[in-house]
């Protein structure tokens, strides 16, 4: 798997808020030891922003003032 250009081009959203939250859900697929990543040869930030753009997975943005 690689990195999903296509859908990143698509994306209508902003692009810095998804790509700090496709390397924070590789973070934690990495720490929990996800199956997914050996299943699909270590890309772990090319899985995790696909299950951002499929929506597999969400975000929000925490507002800490």
């Amino acid at each position: 798997m690689i990195f999903p250009l296509d859908q990143l081009v698509k994306f209508s959203g902003n692009i810095y808020e998804i790509t700090v939250a496709a390397n924070r859900r590789a973070f934690q697929m990495s720490m929990v030891g996800d199956p997914l990543i050996e299943e699909n040869h270590d890309k772990v930030v090319s899985l995790a922003a696909m299950q951002l753009f499929n929506q597999e997975v969400t975000y929000r943005i925490e507002n800490n003032q």
